[in-house]
């Protein structure tokens, strides 16, 4: 016997109401979609990047509480923009930076200083600045280059950084509670950082992946959005890393 009568879908509160995120690179990619994701969720959000026109445009797209255009790296920079805000925060998102290609032993010693320190000492530079700003149970949210499987030529930097960030945010972890600290790894994503990467081997790499990724389509940034706001969401998550690619280390 069938009923025609279905149950109503209960009520779910957003899971951000009344919360700050700042997302650090937030003009674009997984920082943007990320905002997006919890501005729907109910938090307000604050933006920050290099390029201040890029920023105003997300901001006003998104209706963003608030910008700031600086370079992340610049420690003197990210300690002034801590400092400055107006109000106590309770999730920071950093996208900042990029992935450093090449042979170990061919790139030039400041390529390689950059490629292995970049992405871990702004992570800890965001920690060193937000610690005081950040509620308790709020969450730091890294971003890096998904762990590798096994060695190959051309991406040496970017295995180690992401071998080490791991530890690092465990550390990072057990330093910062009752703050949280998080990292995710993510496989390719579809994003301008990835465009920009890959130039005219772009579309050949999405074909690739739809072809072979257990998923069957290719990752965008806001399904890796979907996972930051969750790890923001869930205050039992801290010291861990998560893995967002298709399946991706599966096959490849």
């Amino acid at each position: 016997m069938t009923s025609a009568t279905s149950a109503a879908s209960p009520h779910r509160e957003p899971e951000l109401l009344g919360q700050t995120v700042v997302v650090i690179g937030g003009s674009s990619g997984i920082g943007l979609e990320t905002a997006r994701r919890a501005r729907a969720e109910g938090a307000a959000v604050i933006l920050t990047g290099r390029k201040p026109e890029s920023l105003e445009r997300a901001a006003h797209d998104l209706g963003a509480l608030s910008t700031a255009a600086f370079d992340a790296n610049d420690p003197a920079e990210l300690e002034r923009f801590f400092a400055g805000l107006a109000r106590p925060i309770d999730h920071v998102m950093v996208t900042a930076g990029r992935p450093h290609y090449g042979r170990l032993l061919a790139m030039n010693i400041d390529a390689l200083r950059d490629s292995l320190g970049d992405r871990l000492l702004l992570a800890i530079q965001v920690a060193r600045a937000a610690a005081g700003r950040v509620r308790p149970g709020g969450t730091l949210v890294f971003m890096s280059a998904i762990e590798g499987g096994h060695p190959t030529l051309g991406s040496g930097s970017v295995s180690t950084v992401a071998a080490a960030f791991s530890e690092l945010i465990a550390n990072l972890a057990l330093e910062l509670a009752p703050v949280r600290a998080n990292l995710i790894f993510a496989g390719f994503t579809d994003s301008p950082l990835s465009a920009s990467l890959l130039g005219d081997e772009l579309e050949k790499r999405r074909d690739q992946l739809r072809a072979t990724l257990p998923v069957g389509r290719v990752i965008e940034p806001a399904d890796v959005a979907a996972l930051a706001v969750h790890i923001m969401a869930n205050t039992a998550l801290t010291g861990a890393s998560y893995t967002i690619d298709g399946g991706q280390r599966l096959v490849e």
